[in-house]
């Protein structure tokens, strides 16, 4: 069963909701357990206002800026890939949004040849078919947000 995410610990008032993504979007589709972390994809003010409130856990990975605070990753962008691109379709949740079943699908692809990213992406094309072939009684909009 998917943990709650607790985003009230994080000393940040976000002006857009953050973008789930990751393991915690791979339990939110039932897919599979996620791991300990919330990773998440940000607005580029949000990330600003996280990196000058705790600066000492500020990221760089090959150009994607982040911030890691405890259990949580606050991303900028995810191979350059910006929230304003990989939140189109999103699932709307209380305090965040949840990456669309395409865009997760997107960002495992391109995460090859990583073993648990090529894992992940044959979950995600299955839950895909039993949803478009009625084998899954998500609703077909979480694909791609229509």
């Amino acid at each position: 069963m998917r943990r709650p995410i607790d985003l009230t610990q994080i000393d940040h008032v976000f002006a857009a909701k953050p973008l789930l993504i990751g393991g915690q979007a791979m339990a939110y589709y039932q897919l599979r357990a996620a791991g300990d972390d919330s990773d998440f994809v940000v607005s580029a003010a949000d990330y600003e206002g996280l990196a000058a409130r705790y600066p000492q856990h500020k990221r760089d990975l090959f150009g994607d800026l982040g911030v890691s605070i405890g259990e949580f990753e606050f991303w900028r962008s995810i191979l350059l890939f910006d929230y304003a691109a990989l939140s189109v379709g999103a699932v709307e949740a209380e305090r965040y949004h949840v990456v669309s079943l395409a865009k997760l699908l997107f960002l495992k692809a391109l995460a090859l040849p990583d073993a648990k990213a090529e894992r992940d992406l044959r979950l995600v094309v299955q839950k895909i078919h039993a949803i478009q072939y009625s084998k899954d009684p998500t609703p077909p909009r979480v694909i791609f947000g229509s």
